[in-house]
């Protein structure tokens, strides 16, 4: 399902970061460590065909990213990748149900209500629909981010250190929402983290 092979990518001519090869199957949850610096999240940008490798390959299914133009890679994107970032990228004028029909929409799909809505209830986040992003509390966009991630059923879910600003119950509340999530629908998640409270729970890890 997901596939990395020669990884390579460079911010200047100085610094360059080589990756390890590794590949995730359908349905697989995995683990990215490593400390701060060392790559996780640009490695993490690069499997969400946000950055561009300076050398090798990521596959997805039997897609590769780097065959894909700019406007079809957002389409894929919009489609297969779900992502999570650290801090929640909601557009600040629209409400929470708004930015996830945008979600939707970029991915070339019609506005489906009715999902949003099963979706936010699932995360006991229903009545927040119609409010806007700041009036949530870090761990209710959270759960929203989270929501948004699921919502067009991506195959692939990256979450970008999810639980690094929340206390432990929060912290166990998020990731067991991300693992219920994924498995309902089969998808492939990678939770890229420096958090050791999540050792314990994910059998396949990766270290960088």
């Amino acid at each position: 399902m997901l596939e990395t092979k020669q990884l390579a990518f460079s911010y200047d001519e100085k610094k360059g970061m080589n990756f390890p090869d590794f590949s995730l199957q359908k349905g697989e949850h995995c683990l990215l460590l490593g400390q701060s610096g060392s790559g996780k999240t640009t490695l993490l940008h690069l499997l969400g065909g946000l950055l561009s490798p300076s050398q090798g390959s990521i596959r997805i299914g039997d897609t590769e990213l780097g065959q894909l133009r700019a406007s079809a890679l957002d389409h894929f994107r919009g489609k297969n990748i779900g992502i999570i970032f650290q801090k929640s990228h909601f557009v600040r004028a629209l409400t929470i149900g708004e930015n996830m029909a945008l979600a939707q929409q970029l991915a070339g799909l019609k506005p489906d209500r009715e999902r949003i809505m099963e979706l936010l209830d699932r995360l006991n986040i229903t009545e927040k629909f119609r409010l806007k992003p700041d009036r949530l509390s870090v761990g209710e966009q959270q759960r929203a981010a989270i929501a948004r991630a699921l919502i067009n059923q991506a195959p692939i879910i990256l979450a970008d250190e999810p639980t690094s600003a929340l206390d432990d119950h929060n912290a166990e509340e998020v990731i067991q929402l991300l693992e219920e999530q994924a498995s309902v629908l089969g998808s492939t998640l990678l939770v890229v983290t420096h958090d050791k409270r999540l050792k314990d729970r994910f059998p396949k890890q990766i270290t960088l």
